[in-house]
C-alpha cells in the first residue's frame, strides 16, 4: 500500500542532504569539540560554522545569541523558566490559551508556584483581540510568550507587533516566541521586524533535520539562567556535550529552507488550498479552523461535525495515510485539544478534527489520494453515527447535545 504522510507539523522527514552532512561527524570526526588536541579542532569549527549559519539565517544576530539545545520542548523551558529564575521580582506572565504544551504547561506549572498567568482568550478564528493584549500587559509583568504559528491550526500571530507593543509599553518586560512551525516557513528578521523578540524557541524536526535538536535565540543583555548546569559548553548556559552532527544537520536543514523559498511555499500553499476547496466541495457539515486568519501555507485543520477524529484517523490510517487530531504532543488524549476548545469550536466536531500537514517532499499525487480517500472515509463514518440521518444525509432531528463546560 502506497502511504501518503500528511503529519509534517509533527516531524518531518530527514532530507537526504541533512544526513549527508551529518555523517562525517558520526564516523571520522566524532570528537568532542571542548577537547583541546588539535583532532577536536574540526569538530568544533563545524560547531561555530553552524552557529554562524543560524545566526544568518535570524536576521544577521550575534553567533553568540544561538544557544543549542535538544529540541524546543527544552528551548521553551529554558526561557520561561530561566527568565523567572533571573528575576524573581515580577510574578506575573502573560501568554495565550493556544499555546503548545511546551508553553502551556510550564506556565500552568508556574501558576501552581505561585505566579500569576494572564492566559489571553482566542476567537473563533484562533486570533487574539489587541485590546485584551494591551490591556493584559502590567507594571509587574515578567515575561510575554505568544507563539508565532499555532501547530494545529497554523494560524499566524504577529508577533512582530506584539512584541513592539510590549517593548513600549515597558522595556523591562521579556518577550518570547515558539517559532517552532514557523521557522523555515515563514521569514523571520530578528535585527528588522522581529527585533523587539528577546527569546525565540524552535526546533530541527519540523524542517527536515533529525529529531533531538533545537535551538534558543537569546538577545543580548536578556536576564535568563541557566536551565541545565555541570558544563562550561555554550559559554556556561547549557551544561553537555554539544550535539554536533545534529547542530550540523539544522544547519544544513537551515540553508536548504532558504533555497528557492518562494517557489516551494506556493506550491505547498497552492497543494492545502487545492485540498480545502475539495472537501469544502464534498462534505457537508465541515469547518475550517482558522479560516479568515493568516495561516501557516502547509496547514489544514478540518472539523468535521457528528463523527469521532480517532475513527477518522484510523480509516485514513487503513488507507495509508498519516495525519493527526492536532499536536502530536497531545495526540494520546480523549479529550478535544485545548487549542479547539479555546477556539469554541462546536462540541459536535471538536472531537472530529484533522488536521493534514504538508512539506516539501508532499506531492500532487499525495493530494489526490487525500482528496479521494477522506470524504469517503467520512461518509462511511456518519454511516454509523447515531447523530446523522442516513436517509436525508444529513443531521438527524430533534437531537438535543449539551455542551460539555469550557472551564478547565
Amino acid at each position: 500500500m502506497r502511504t501518503v504522510y500528511a503529519d509534517n507539523n509533527a516531524t518531518t522527514a530527514i532530507a537526504p542532504e541533512v544526513l549527508q552532512a551529518m555523517m562525517p561527524y558520526f564516523t571520522t570526526t566524532y570528537y568532542n569539540p571542548s577537547s583541546m588536541y588539535e583532532q577536536a579542532r574540526e569538530a568544533a569549527k563545524a560547531l561555530e560554522s553552524a552557529r554562524q549559519t543560524i545566526a544568518d539565517f535570524l536576521g544577521g544576530v550575534q553567533p553568540d545569541e544561538v544557544l543549542f539545545t535538544s529540541c524546543a520542548t527544552e528551548s521553551n523551558n529554558n526561557a520561561i523558566y530561566g527568565v523567572t529564575r533571573a528575576n524573581p521580582e515580577r510574578k506575573h506572565i502573560v501568554t495565550s490559551g493556544v499555546e503548545h504544551p511546551a508553553v502551556f504547561e510550564v506556565c500552568k506549572d508556574l501558576q501552581r508556584q505561585g505566579f500569576e498567568i494572564t492566559f489571553l482568550p482566542v476567537d473563533s478564528s484562533g486570533q487574539i483581540d489587541i485590546k485584551d493584549f494591551v490591556g493584559a500587559l502590567r507594571s509587574d509583568t515578567l515575561i510575554v510568550s505568544i507563539m508565532h504559528a499555532n501547530n494545529e491550526t497554523g494560524v499566524i500571530f504577529p508577533v512582530q507587533e506584539y512584541a513592539r507593543i510590549t517593548k513600549e509599553t515597558d522595556s523591562d518586560i521579556i518577550f518570547h516566541t515558539d517559532a517552532t512551525q514557523s521557522i523555515g516557513k515563514l521569514e523571520l528578521n530578528l535585527t528588522k521586524e522581529f527585533q523587539h523578540v528577546d527569546l525565540l524557541s524552535f526546533s530541527g524536526h519540523k524542517i527536515h533535520a533529525p529529531k533531538g535538536i533545537g535551538a534558543l535565540y537569546i538577545r543580548r543583555g536578556t536576564r535568563i539562567k541557566p536551565f541545565l548546569i555541570g558544563g562550561h559548553q555554550e559559554k556556561g548556559r547549557r551544561a553537555g556535550t554539544e550535539n554536533v552532527p545534529y547542530i550540523v544537520g539544522l544547519a544544513r536543514a537551515i540553508e536548504l529552507a532558504r533555497q528557492d523559498h518562494d517557489r516551494v511555499e506556493s506550491r505547498i500553499r497552492k497543494m492545502r488550498d487545492r485540498m480545502e476547496q475539495a472537501f469544502k466541495e464534498r462534505i457537508s457539515h465541515i469547518d475550517i479552523n482558522g479560516e479568515g486568519a493568516p495561516r501557516l501555507p502547509n496547514t489544514l485543520s478540518v472539523a468535521v461535525h457528528y463523527i469521532e477524529g480517532e475513527g477518522i484517523l484510523f480509516q485514513l490510517n487503513q488507507y495509508g495515510i498519516c495525519a493527526s487530531s492536532g499536536s502530536a504532543c497531545t495526540s494520546g488524549s480523549l479529550e478535544p485539544s485545548h487549542v479547539l476548545k479555546a477556539m469554541h469550536v462546536r462540541f459536535t466536531a471538536a472531537h472530529g478534527s484533522v488536521r493534514f500537514s504538508l512539506s516539501r517532499y508532499t506531492t500532487e499525487e499525495d493530494i489526490d489520494q487525500i482528496i479521494d480517500v477522506f470524504p469517503q472515509v467520512v461518509t462511511k463514518l456518519r454511516q454509523l453515527s447515531p447523530y446523522w440521518d442516513q436517509k436525508e444525509n444529513r443531521p438527524r432531528d430533534n437531537i438535543t447535545l449539551i455542551e460539555p463546560s469550557t472551564q478547565d
